[in-house]
């Protein structure tokens, strides 16, 4: 379907009151035009009618005349470079952005970037987040691990007791 028919049925939606699914068709429509920097700041519209200031902020990050608790929130969800060059989600040269303000971001997200991980990086291959920088989500699945376990062993218990209150 054509840019300019989805974008129709993204209003539709939103003047029905289908807020998830114009959020839905926006998202669609970044993923297939990663760099159109109108397509992101409809997606941050939609993102503030769901108070999500983060996500709000991360598809406004590119905007010079982003709400800076947007962008606060967006940075702390977002800490290292590597997380937000993940979630910015541009595709291609910084040179590809519309204004000057956009190829700045780019650039110094970038530049950040290529600094902590010691080379040069790319929009295009974005390297993943090190272990170093997901130590919460380490210590999460280990409390995960161990609540699986506990839940097993106590399946396991009350299993043999009702074996053995069979047999008595």
């Amino acid at each position: 379907m054509p840019l300019r028919d989805t974008l129709a049925r993204v209003d539709a939606d939103l003047t029905a009151g289908r807020v998830p699914v114009a959020r839905q068709r926006l998202r669609g429509l970044v993923s297939s035009f990663p760099n159109d920097l109108m397509l992101r700041r409809r997606l941050a519209e939609v993102y503030r009618l769901y108070g999500e200031h983060a996500e709000a902020g991360r598809w406004a990050y590119l905007e010079e005349d982003r709400d800076a608790a947007e962008t606060h929130a967006f940075e702390a969800r977002y800490r290292t470079a590597q997380q937000r060059m993940h979630a910015l989600a541009w595709h291609g040269p910084e040179s590809l952005a519309q204004t000057a303000f956009a190829r700045e971001q780019l650039a110094a997200v970038r530049a950040a970037c290529s600094e902590v991980v010691g080379h040069p990086v790319g929009w295009d291959t974005v390297p993943s987040v090190s272990k170093e920088d997901s130590r919460g989500s380490s210590f999460a699945g280990c409390l995960a691990g161990v609540g699986c376990l506990v839940t097993v062993v106590a399946f396991l218990a009350i299993w043999v007791n009702g074996l053995i209150a069979l047999f008595d």
